[in-house]
């Protein structure tokens, strides 16, 4: 991990969107703390523990969801570091070859546990500016 605040969040940022483009839940899941909590983007939560989490990203991949961060604000402390923005996720539609646009807000809260940075908490949610 980078020591300059932006590049903290920006780096563990794209490590948890390259994830997603394996489409493997488990890589997923692995980004995230054993007790870590999620409040994911289309789905009631909280989801608790790493089993709930993998569950979630077993259907959610099946979208071939791309994340793109459109404004964010990173802070950084003592093995803790906030993401937390705008982004706009790529899945796909309804439609065979068709893909959606989702934006949403993210708060992505990482911590160093044993010397390895991982998730603690995620909260996504639909941007309500977006939808209407």
């Amino acid at each position: 991990m980078r020591n300059d605040h932006q590049g903290a969040g920006i780096e563990l940022f794209d490590q948890w969107n390259k994830a997603l483009a394996t489409k493997r839940p488990d890589k997923v899941a692995a980004l995230y703390a054993p007790d870590a909590t999620l409040l994911p983007t289309i789905q009631n939560g909280p989801l608790i523990g790493s089993e709930a989490i993998e569950q979630y990203f077993t259907d959610f991949l099946k979208k071939s969801p791309q994340a793109e961060v459109t404004a964010r604000a990173i802070r950084t402390g003592c093995n803790i570091a906030y993401d937390i923005g705008l982004y706009t996720f790529t899945v796909d539609g309804d439609q065979p070859g068709s893909r959606t646009e989702v934006k949403a807000r993210f708060t992505l809260i990482y911590a160093s546990v044993h010397g390895k940075w991982l998730i603690e908490h995620q909260h996504s949610s639909v941007d309500p500016v977006a939808s209407q």
